[in-house]
């Protein structure tokens, strides 16, 4: 049994080597733990405190007035200890979070228009600027204004050409992904009477395999004009005359017939391949021309579903993807990295 002189030196040797660790300590984490040794449940002077049993009542009052000085110093070396560090953790966050104003700010940077949607809406300019107007349809349409009313009847082998996606609403294959803007011709010739100059720039799908030139969601602009004495020649000027607007004047372009249902001569235009000037490459299929689109003369079938009298009336609708405007005006030689979403291909323009 340990006497009432051996609990007050071991009061004593508690407080000093106490002190000597608080001044030690260089974190308030560390600061925390020994504070929780010093004066804790499991602490030196909880273990005198209960030795104080076992001592005789008369010396009682001397142990407990040592213990009491060893755990009041001790609480005083910890809480000025804490100020200490403190204080030296607030002005290292000052020295870290100052601000310098001398330095300058720092702005945002701007962003930009997608290639797609700059030619998009240079291309409404320079068919505004031309007399036409601007009209705009749904991307899911029926079967009769993306095809019977352009004169794609039921089983038509043209179908053929345009890989649908179906949608599932109303009757099989009723309900449709437009396979391209004309359908918005239709609705424009059903609600206006003649003369009719429209631009319907949009979203297209098509089942089409990935390669340099086709995707399966692209970008067209329809024309259409119908008007007294619309010829042939008068849609070849205009396809040139916005041809030049993008690319110069010194471009080339090709015109060559083909067949659509919806016109009637209806004719392919092609511009010189701007990679390879003419020489062939793989975007042009070693052609040295890149087909844009198809047009022609309004077939007089088509006038008759929207009630426009073909005998009065003549006209010439076309259209072509955005999507290969943009790779010929930029360089870009798949169509692919248009849509990638990498930021590092879009800054460029």
């Amino acid at each position: 049994m340990k006497s009432a002189s051996d609990l007050v030196a071991r009061a004593a040797e508690v407080l000093a080597r106490g002190r000597t660790d608080v001044a030690a300590a260089d974190t308030l984490t560390d600061l925390d733990e020994l504070d929780r040794t010093l004066l804790g449940k499991t602490s030196p002077l909880n273990e005198i405190r209960e030795a104080i049993k076992s001592i005789d009542a008369a010396d009682r009052a001397a142990v407990g007035q040592a213990m009491g000085a060893a755990r009041s110093g001790l609480t005083d070396a910890i809480a000025a200890r804490r100020d200490e560090l403190s204080a030296d953790a607030r002005a290292a966050a000052l020295v870290h979070d100052r601000l310098d104003l001398t330095i300058g700010g720092r702005a945002y940077r701007r962003g930009h228009l997608h290639p797609v949607t700059r030619i998009w809406r240079e291309l409404e300019d320079v068919f505004v600027g031309m007399g036409y107007t601007v009209a705009e349809g749904p991307e899911v349409e029926t079967d009769w204004y993306n095809f019977e009313a352009l004169n794609f009847p039921p089983g038509h082998p043209a179908r053929a050409m345009q890989d649908t996606l179906y949608v599932k609403l109303g009757k099989p294959e009723e309900v449709m992904l437009r396979t391209h803007t004309s359908p918005v011709q239709v609705r424009v010739m059903e609600t206006r009477r003649p003369p009719i100059y429209v631009v319907a720039p949009g979203r297209t799908f098509r089942r089409d395999t990935l390669d340099a030139r086709h995707s399966p969601v692209f970008h067209q602009i329809e024309g259409l004009a119908v008007d007294r004495g619309i010829t042939l020649g008068d849609l070849l000027g205009t396809i040139e005359t916005f041809i030049h607007a993008l690319y110069g004047p010194n471009i080339s372009t090709r015109f060559n017939p083909s067949y659509f249902p919806f016109t009637e001569p209806s004719v392919e235009f092609s511009m010189t391949c701007v990679f390879c000037e003419g020489a062939g490459c793989t975007v042009c299929s070693r052609t040295g021309w890149v087909e844009l689109g198809g047009a022609g003369m309004v077939d007089p079938n088509v006038f008759a579903a929207v009630g426009i009298d073909a005998e009065e009336y003549t006209g010439f609708a076309f259209g072509f993807g955005i999507d290969r405007l943009v790779q010929l005006l930029y360089g870009v030689d798949h169509i692919k990295n248009l849509w990638d979403g990498d930021v590092r291909f879009a800054a460029q323009f």
